[in-house]
């Protein structure tokens, strides 16, 4: 299936969830914040969450700084 990630293009598995996408990015040790057509979909969220052909997913890093 393809989903957009940040407007832009991605494929993933059928029945892929928002872990399985946040793994394939390589961000399981950052912090993120995860919006699935436009609505917040926590951490405990992740491994229930399936994600459909056509979602548009935004994904946001954290970082430090001072």
């Amino acid at each position: 299936m393809t989903i957009v990630v940040n407007s832009k293009p991605q494929e993933l598995p059928e029945a892929a969830t928002v872990a399985d996408l946040i793994e394939q990015m390589k961000l399981g040790e950052k912090r993120v914040a995860v919006e699935v057509n436009t609505e917040l979909v926590t951490k405990t969220e992740w491994k229930s969450h399936r994600l459909k052909d056509g979602d548009k997913v935004e994904v946001v890093t954290f970082v430090g700084g001072g």
